[in-house]
C-alpha cells in the first residue's frame, strides 16, 4: 500500500492489544472470538476516531489551519476525540452538537447533557454549540467556518464521524497491523465485526484488506436504525478510499456487508438486545463496551453467532471502537432495565 505517501501525525497508542475472548466465545459457541482493543488507541480515553485523525489533523495541519470544526452527537465519541487532538496540537476546537436522542428518551436526572462525553469535550477546552434534532450539521459547520474565516481563522472542517477517505486512511492501516497481529496470535482471522454509521471504519478495513489480498469478511452492525442509510455512507467512503490508493472500486465495493436489525429504534437509543450485550461483556470479559455504538455491535455478532452465521473454529475479531464514558449518561438503563 502506499499509505507512507500520506501525512500523518502521531496521537494513537499503537499497535492496539488483539485479545482472545475465550469466555464470551464459551458462553455463545460457534467461532473463536477476539477483541481488537481499540478503546485503547490513549487519545481523550481513546476510541477508533484516533486511527482517522492522525490522517486528518496532518490534513489540517499541512493547510495552516489554526482551528477544526466537527460535528455529532450530545454523546459523540468523535466530537470527544477530535477535541484531545485539537489540545494536543494546539489548535482550537469548535463542536456542533446535536440533541438527536429526544430529552423523554433518557430521564433528565442521567445528565445526558451534563455527564460522559460532553463533561470531557468541555474539560478540553472545546467551544459547543447545541442545535436542535434534525438540525443540518454540515450547514452549522460550514457557518462556523464563514463566521472564524472572516475574523480571519483558518479553520479546517473534520467530517461527520472522521469518515471521508482521509480519515478511511487510519482503517487501511488497522487492516495491515490486525493482520500481523493476528498472524502471530491464531493464525489469522476470517472476520471481523464492527460497528457501523457514519461508514469510514469499514470502508477503511475493506481498503486495506483489498490492497493486502486477504480476503477476511468485514461485517458492519449498523448502530442508527436506517441500514439503507448506512451503507451506502459505507459505500461512499469506499469508493473514494479505493481511489486515492487506486485501487479496484468494484472489487471493495462487492466486499461491503452491512446488517440490520440492532441500531432501531434510532442511533443513540436504547435496546434490550444492547443492554444484555454490554452486560454479557462486562461479566465475562471485564470489558466495558458503550450503548451507542459498540454494545448495538456486540448484539449483532451475538444475534450473527446464534443464526449460524459462521462456522464452528472459524476466528472472528470485534473491533472494539471505544465510547464507555457515554455509559454514565446512559446511567438508568442499566440500573433499571426492562424486565
Amino acid at each position: 500500500m502506499i499509505l507512507d505517501d500520506f501525512p500523518r501525525v502521531p496521537l494513537a497508542h499503537l499497535p492496539t492489544p488483539l485479545e482472545p475472548m475465550e469466555r464470551l466465545s464459551a458462553e455463545l459457541g460457534g467461532p473463536r472470538l477476539f477483541v481488537k482493543r481499540d478503546d485503547c488507541t490513549g487519545l481523550g480515553l481513546g476510541g477508533n476516531k484516533t486511527r482517522k485523525l492522525e490522517f486528518l489533523m496532518a490534513e489540517a495541519l499541512a493547510a495552516d489551519a489554526d482551528s477544526v470544526i466537527t460535528a455529532g452527537g450530545v454523546q459523540s465519541n468523535h466530537v470527544r476525540q477530535t477535541a484531545a487532538a485539537a489540545a494536543k496540537l494546539g489548535l482550537a476546537a469548535h463542536l456542533v452538537l446535536i440533541r438527536n436522542v429526544p430529552q423523554d428518551a433518557i430521564p433528565a436526572e442521567d445528565g445526558y447533557d451534563r455527564t460522559g462525553n460532553i463533561l470531557l469535550d468541555r474539560l478540553l477546552g472545546a467551544e459547543i454549540q447545541i442545535l436542535p434534532a434534525g438540525s443540518d450539521r454540515a450547514a452549522a459547520m460550514e457557518a462556523r467556518a464563514a463566521r472564524l474565516r472572516a475574523a480571519g481563522g483558518r479553520p479546517y472542517i473534520v467530517p461527520l464521524g472522521g469518515s471521508n477517505a482521509t480519515g478511511a486512511l487510519g482503517y487501511a492501516a488497522c487492516a495491515r497491523e490486525l493482520l500481523v497481529q493476528a498472524e502471530a496470535l491464531c493464525g489469522g482471522f476470517d472476520a471481523i465485526v464492527l460497528a457501523c454509521s457514519s461508514g469510514g471504519s469499514q470502508a477503511g478495513l475493506v481498503a486495506g484488506l483489498e490492497a493486502l489480498g486477504h480476503p477476511a469478511r468485514v461485517i458492519g452492525v449498523e448502530v442508527d436504525g436506517n441500514r439503507d442509510g448506512v451503507a451506502a455512507a459505507v459505500r461512499e467512503v469506499a469508493a473514494a478510499t479505493a481511489k486515492l490508493l487506486g485501487l479496484d472500486q468494484g472489487a471493495i465495493l462487492a466486499r461491503i456487508e452491512v446488517v440490520a436489525g440492532y441500531g432501531a429504534p434510532g442511533y443513540g437509543l436504547p435496546t434490550p438486545q444492547m443492554r444484555r450485550a454490554v452486560e454479557l461483556a462486562a461479566r465475562r470479559e471485564g470489558l466495558l463496551l458503550d450503548p451507542v455504538y459498540s454494545g448495538k455491535a456486540m448484539a449483532g455478532l451475538i444475534g450473527l453467532i446464534a443464526e449460524g452465521r459462521f462456522e464452528s473454529g472459524e476466528r472472528v475479531v470485534f473491533l472494539h471502537g471505544g465510547g464507555a464514558p457515554a455509559l454514565f449518561a446512559y446511567r438508568s438503563v442499566f440500573e433499571n432495565p426492562d424486565p
